[in-house]
């Protein structure tokens, strides 16, 4: 089984406390009102990446470095958030690969991208993830609505809090395969990579 280039980690290098995940979403507002902001550029970059890939087959790679760190941005407060309250550990305010944070997006960059594919993978080639992940997250990329990814994480959370005992692996297992999913969902939409997303949660 061939593993698909968009590569997201997520361990329990740093595991999360009996209760701090009851005012963390007071703690990553600050993170909160930066994405808001990063979400608007990554809109505009990628329309620009959209003009770029159908005239040249290229993503300027500025630009690319940008939305990949975007993107990493997001799982990282995603994984110490409520799409998987994994870690206690605060997350960095960066763009940039970080080894010693326990959560990390890799996209490499691709040299060359169809310029046909452009024109229909973000909207007609996605329909049937469209449908799988908005039934589980309750929307297209795991943020509202009857959210699975995030009942499975609050549901691991209290038991964390009542028992004292490490998260439990097989929850921690989907959650993150769930992830997985929506991250690399939200790369090919995004015109990173011409590969298809597979319709799996992990790669072993």
């Amino acid at each position: 089984m061939s593993k698909y280039p968009v590569d997201i980690r997520g361990d329990l290098s740093a595991p999360p406390a009996r209760g701090w995940w009851l005012i963390k979403w007071l703690l990553a507002i600050p993170h909160y009102f930066v994405l808001f902001f990063l979400g608007i550029a990554f809109i505009f970059v990628s329309i620009i990446a959209f003009f770029s890939i159908l005239f040249t087959a290229k993503y300027p790679k500025g630009l690319f470095k940008f939305n990949t760190g975007v993107i990493r941005w997001s799982w990282r407060v995603a994984f110490y958030s409520y799409s998987a309250l994994a870690t206690d550990k605060y997350p960095p305010f960066s763009l940039e690969p970080d080894k010693n944070y326990p959560a990390d997006i890799t996209i490499p960059y691709p040299e060359k991208l169809s310029r046909g594919l452009v024109l229909v993978k973000w909207w007609l080639l996605a329909i049937p993830h469209y449908i799988i992940l908005g039934t589980v997250s309750g929307n297209s990329w795991g943020k509202g609505g009857s959210n699975i990814i995030v009942v499975l994480a609050i549901f691991a959370a209290i038991y964390i809090l009542f028992t004292g005992k490490p998260y439990p692996k097989d929850i921690f297992k989907l959650v993150i395969g769930f992830n997985r999913w929506v991250y690399r969902v939200q790369a090919y939409t995004s015109l990173m990579t011409d590969e298809y997303p597979p319709f799996r949660l992990w790669d072993d």
